[in-house]
């Protein structure tokens, strides 16, 4: 066994990988409903642009403004910035979402960060000196680019204005050479910047998570708070006043990015850049499917129609040409499992879809089946003025999936205790993760011991997140990756039609390790139709 913090790696070769490639890939579809661009790969692209070429994309392209010319013939006259000054500030949808997020039923976060913060009548100085603070694995940041504090994951902005300061000092320093400063390593902390216009977000990190995930991240943060505000919205508010305090717009929004980041560590969809399906029969889940688009079809304003469910997707039925981000459905993922007030009541919310058009906002009608249901709809269009139409469509969906059995096949699965690694008949096998890239989609089973507690979960994520960084390292990529560490015997593979990384044993030899790969390939093969979303429905 090897020592601690050692292993033995071994790297891929023609000959390696040819003694394990499978001739299919489970899960692989000819049509996806969801943008297949790796996150990492975006990720890079956008770091190399600057941000006027960013925005010069952005402001070319309004994927809304594109619907709704199609549907109604007309032209959506060009938004006049220069016209609307300090109105713009003052924006009915925008202050409409703040007003919903501060009203909306929140759940508390699982860390129970607001317990955990230094107590607030300290001195600014021994406030952020105290050590429940300091000692805290990962911090974020987000302040104006005029250094005003916005959001801090723990403690009070107010009372951290010091290092605000200091944050925003470093990035000017930097920019005033004609540079941008990305990252700071110190000892075993990482201090990283992502830049985006009039905003700046920053992670202070104690992980072993590399600089590229924690700017995804970081990029996913950025993301929710457009999700609120619109990028077109963000960038007019710090046009017109440089030193405006943006959390007047964010009140209730800082929940919604404190659930954020703890999902964040937790589920590896993030990293995957991949959705997770609820398992279902083929038979149900198309006659789900079916049901919305005879119900919806004739709705022509609605772009996209979601069902999920424990953070897991049922079904996704789309407007012809038009596919969601992967990325998009995360935070929808994040507003629907963060906000209680869904299960009340129908609610008709802005939601600004970054990926998809980070200029304006989608209106979605947004409900649980049912009280007997665990299944939420989102209903989201691009006209604010069809609440009625809609809620109408959910009702007659509810009747006909209640009539069908669906409600009662839905509540099954979510209840259903989950596949184990020890099912798929791999004794040395302890756990995985298999995305299939031609859809998107991604699978994983149910954490079995030693990974049941948390501890030891958190450093199973951290070990996926070690390879897969290796495999996908923008200098050095690699196909296939074994190694041997002290606890586990890891292994990762990429292809061209899916990414597979496994934990085994300790002590699993490679060559043990290549027979498990195709034992796993035939079991999720075999399985596919009820773990995938094998099509890709529209109105």
């Amino acid at each position: 066994m090897a020592s601690k913090g050692l292993c033995q790696e071994r790297n891929n070769t023609e000959n390696e990988e040819s003694e394990i490639v499978p001739d299919f890939e489970p899960g692989a579809s000819l049509e996806s409903m969801l943008v297949t661009t790796d996150s990492f790969e975006e990720l890079e692209q956008e770091m190399d642009s600057s941000f006027d070429e960013r925005q010069m994309k952005e402001s070319t392209t309004s994927t809304i403004s594109e619907i709704q010319e199609e549907l109604h013939d007309t032209t959506i006259p060009e938004d006049s910035s220069s016209d609307q000054d300090d109105k713009l500030i003052e924006n009915d949808e925008v202050e409409e979402v703040a007003s919903q997020l501060s009203e909306t039923s929140l759940t508390s976060n699982e860390e129970g960060n607001t317990a955990a913060t230094p107590v607030g009548s300290l001195p600014e100085e021994e406030y952020w000196q105290n050590p429940e603070w300091k000692e805290r694995k990962k911090h974020v940041f987000i302040l104006s680019a005029a250094g005003k504090p916005i959001y801090s994951r723990y403690g009070s902005e107010d009372k951290l204005v010091t290092i605000f300061g200091v944050m925003q000092a470093l990035v000017s320093f930097v920019q005033t050479n004609q540079d941008t400063i990305r990252s700071i390593h110190a000892g075993n902390s990482k201090f990283v910047f992502l830049i985006k216009g009039p905003i700046i977000l920053v992670s202070v990190s104690r992980t072993t998570e590399s600089v590229s995930q924690l700017v995804l991240q970081l990029t996913y943060v950025y993301n929710q708070i457009v999700s609120v505000l619109t990028s077109s919205q963000l960038t007019r508010i710090y046009e017109q006043r440089r030193n405006y305090d943006l959390r007047r717009l964010l009140a209730g929004a800082e929940r919604l990015i404190d659930h954020l980041l703890n999902f964040m560590e937790r589920e590896p969809a993030f990293l995957l850049g991949a959705v997770k399906c609820l398992p279902l029969t083929p038979s149900v889940r198309d006659s789900i499917t079916q049901t919305i688009v005879q119900t919806c079809g004739k709705i022509k304003n609605l772009v996209f129609g979601i069902l999920l469910a424990k953070n897991q997707l049922i079904t996704l039925v789309r407007m012809k040409k038009y596919f969601i981000h992967p990325a998009d459905l995360h935070l929808i993922f994040n507003l629907v499992n963060s906000s209680e007030s869904f299960k009340a009541a129908e609610s008709w919310t802005p939601i600004c879809l970054p990926k998809f058009d980070s200029s304006g906002f989608l209106h979605g009608h947004v409900s649980y089946l049912s009280d007997d249901c665990q299944a939420c709809l989102l209903l989201l269009t691009v006209d604010r003025d069809v609440f009625f139409t809609l809620s109408e469509a959910k009702q007659k969906i509810v009747e006909k999936l209640r009539r069908g059995n669906c409600l009662e096949a839905i509540n099954e699965s979510v209840n259903r205790a989950s596949y184990t690694a020890s099912q798929v008949g791999v004794p040395e096998m302890r756990h995985f993760l298999y995305k299939c890239r031609s859809t998107a989609q991604f699978w994983s089973p149910a954490l079995e011991p030693p990974y049941h507690v948390t501890e030891e979960s958190e450093r199973l994520l951290g070990l996926y997140q070690a390879l897969h960084h290796r495999l996908h390292a923008a200098s050095r990529p690699l196909k296939l990756l074994h190694q041997q560490l002290e606890k586990e015997t890891m292994l990762g593979w990429v292809t061209s039609g899916f990414e597979l990384y496994i934990t085994f044993e300790p002590l699993v030899t490679k060559h043990s390790a290549i027979n498990a790969v195709n034992k796993l390939l035939r079991w999720i093969k075999k399985e596919e139709d009820r773990l995938f979303i094998l099509n890709a429905p529209t109105f």
